[in-house]
């Protein structure tokens, strides 16, 4: 659990850092960087923590496949409840840093918020099953030639 707290609120603080940066720096929240260059971004940065959080895990011992793809899935479910709350804080203070989607002109911000909430934390552990078992499954390939040679 310390490798899921460690890594998952480490992708949380770089998503936070990349969120009040690009605003500071592009206050228009329609722009390119704030859709394309943040879903690139956060996809890189919760790769690289499931990535790091898998390599320290096998440090720690065998591993197999499914500890593997836990460990990613659990840092990734730290990471979406995370960043989650801290999107619902930005959404909630700060509305004027979120461009709304078609159709939710009209909708309470409590409920944008909890939608956008949702959103983020099913789209993370999602994300985050789908790059653990890519990981998991790369470690073993490697795992695997290392012990025939």
């Amino acid at each position: 659990m310390k490798i899921a707290l460690k890594y998952g609120l480490l992708i949380t603080l770089g998503v936070a850092a990349w969120t009040i940066i690009a605003h500071l720096v592009v206050p228009n929240p329609a722009s390119a960087v704030h859709s394309m260059g943040a879903g690139l971004f956060f996809n890189f940065l919760e790769i690289l923590g499931i990535l790091f959080g898998i390599s320290e895990r096998r440090q720690s011992g065998p591993t197999t496949f499914k500890t593997s793809v836990k460990t990613g899935l659990s840092i990734a479910a730290v990471y979406g409840f995370t960043a989650s709350l801290f999107f619902t804080q930005v959404i909630l203070f700060s509305p004027h840093w979120v461009q709304r989607q078609p159709g939710a002109e009209n909708q309470p911000l409590a409920q944008v918020a909890l939608a956008a909430f949702l959103a983020l934390l099913l789209g993370a552990i999602i994300l985050g099953l789908i790059y653990s078992t890519i990981i998991a499954f790369i470690f073993g390939l490697k795992d695997r030639q290392r012990r025939q040679t």
